[in-house]
């Protein structure tokens, strides 16, 4: 799914009114029947409801949204902000006329002074005030009265942004001056902000409202920014000839464990055996040897110089696919090995947990990464990397120039995980479930990615498919175990059937019945 800035959202919008014959206040009515439907579901009408509306087409989306409410038994009261007189927009103007002598609401039109209401916890208050239409931080009144909103502790519905929130991104941002949403209703396309953490407790649950914008404009506007759905990740799978051997699927290699952290080489192992890898090699110190062969037999074991750590990391043949970092430390003779090893290498490589650690520590290795590799860190391995950041939104800025500075793909962890390329596009994953910030999760996604690339996946493909996988994996996880019980074992356990449901989904889209 594209994701569109509020730029090309209005272009869109613009489009379907001038080519396809829909009037604004058509999109208006869609909007207003769409909310008030979602609404009428969620709450009954005996909550008492208080719209809060600007002067804009938002304001106006506000106002219908009253009337269909009140035509639905609530008790609504509306507050429209004109400020100054003559300010409302013509669609605003039009939905309030039509509001006259409307069952069920009352109004109070805002045009000099303003007396701030008695806002309840038991409320129901819908805002309205600005949408997308902002385009610098609130202040002064609405500053205040937005503050108000937030200390009532009500519930709140934001049509298409919450007021004083940028769809885009927020540099500035100051949270007591946006609106605290309950739920938030994006017109047909969801918005960058919805995917910055920052931004989580402003947005609340958020939900699209199809209101029918031209699907022509959506398709041939292009777009920087995506979220990975499970129609992506099927139509990326391969299905699996019959007569195939292991030999089809690719030979891994990776680099994990140290003294103490061979659980990391274990869980590495077992993700990139369920994720399908024809042949696996794990190579770690010897130490590690009994721990493997007992935890991983599927795996062939390699045992590194190093007794305790790995010392030497050297291709000895041929891979598909190399992995290296889970667990292995950050020790000098771990972090000369892996220089020496970029220094040599010439194919994309996966690099995770320790081996970025081991960059961190000396910098100037990031210059001899070869060209897509995968760099997965989570925030505190990306900002010890390429330095502090403030906020989640400067973070992906950063792994954004990175990206395309070093030409290497950063797979940023998190909630919505972004697979951000070196051609400036964002991925954002949309699976996964809060249980997933456990020890190993990310062990078990380097070993999934492994697999992918040595079955012949492409950079880019491997990681949309790997990440929204392990996500997968990891809903399947909780809903056994919980959020608070599952662990990265249960996880990898999962990961095959996570791909089995992808691949039925590819089933049902290739043959249609």
């Amino acid at each position: 799914m594209k994701i569109f800035t509020t730029e090309e959202i209005r272009k869109i919008d613009k489009f379907t009114i001038e080519k396809e014959g829909i009037s604004s206040m058509e999109l208006i009515e869609r909007v207003a029947d769409a909310v008030t439907t979602e609404i009428v579901k969620r709450w009954r009408s005996s909550k008492p409801v208080v719209v809060f509306a600007g002067n804009g087409n938002n304001g106006a989306d506000g106002l219908a949204v009253a009337r269909l409410l009140g035509e639905h038994g609530y008790k609504v009261h509306v507050y429209l902000f004109n400020i100054g007189g003559n300010r409302l927009t013509a669609e605003c103007q039009a939905c309030r006329d039509m509001l006259v002598d409307c069952t069920g609401v009352t109004m109070t039109e805002v045009i000099d002074t303003f007396m701030m209401p008695d806002l309840h916890r038991n409320y129901l208050i819908i805002d309205a005030l600005f949408g997308s239409g902002l385009r610098e931080p609130l202040k002064g009144g609405f500053s205040y009265l937005v503050q108000r909103i937030n200390e009532a502790n009500a519930t709140v519905v934001s049509i298409d942004l919450p007021s004083g929130l940028m769809g885009d991104w927020n540099p500035q941002l100051i949270s007591r001056d946006v609106v605290h949403a309950t739920l938030t209703l994006a017109v047909q396309h969801p918005r960058l902000a919805f995917f910055m953490e920052d931004n989580a407790d402003l947005v609340g649950e958020w939900r699209l409202l199809d209101i029918g914008l031209s699907e022509a404009a959506a398709q041939s506007t292009p777009a920087k920014f995506y979220l990975v759905e499970e129609v992506d990740v099927a139509h990326a799978l391969r299905y699996r000839s019959n007569f195939s051997s292991k030999r089809d699927f690719g030979e891994a290699i990776i680099y994990a464990g140290s003294y103490g952290m061979m659980g990391a080489a274990v869980l590495a192992g077992r993700g990139a055996l369920r994720g399908g890898v024809g042949k696996l090699t794990i190579e770690s110190p010897k130490c590690g040897y009994s721990i493997l062969q007992t935890a991983v037999p599927e795996a062939l074991f390699s045992h590194n110089p190093g007794e305790v750590v790995i010392e030497r990391i050297s291709l000895q043949k041929s891979y598909n696919a190399v992995a290296i970092g889970p667990g292995i430390g950050t020790r000098e003779a771990t972090i000369k090995a892996l220089e020496d090893f970029l220094s040599a290498m010439k194919h994309p490589v996966i690099l995770d947990a320790d081996a970025l650690n081991c960059i961190a520590k000396k910098p100037s290795m990031l210059n001899l990464v070869p060209v897509l590799s995968i760099l997965t860190p989570h925030a505190g391995e990306f900002d010890n990397l390429f330095g502090r950041h403030q906020n989640p939104e400067a973070r992906l800025k950063k792994a954004i120039e990175m990206a395309r500075f070093y030409n290497v793909i950063i797979v940023l962890k998190g909630h919505y995980t972004a697979i951000v390329r070196p051609d400036g596009k964002i991925y954002f994953n949309s699976s996964g479930c809060s249980g997933m910030a456990t020890a190993g999760s990310g062990d078990v996604l380097t070993g999934v990615l492994a697999a992918m690339i040595a079955q012949g996946y492409k950079p880019e493909i491997a990681t949309l498919i790997s990440v929204f996988v392990h996500g997968v994996a990891g809903e399947l996880a909780a809903a056994e175990h919980g959020d608070y019980g599952m662990t990265s074992t249960d996880i990898a356990d999962n990961i095959g059937r996570a791909l089995r449901l992808a691949l039925e989904t590819k089933s049902r889209f290739d043959n249609p019945s």
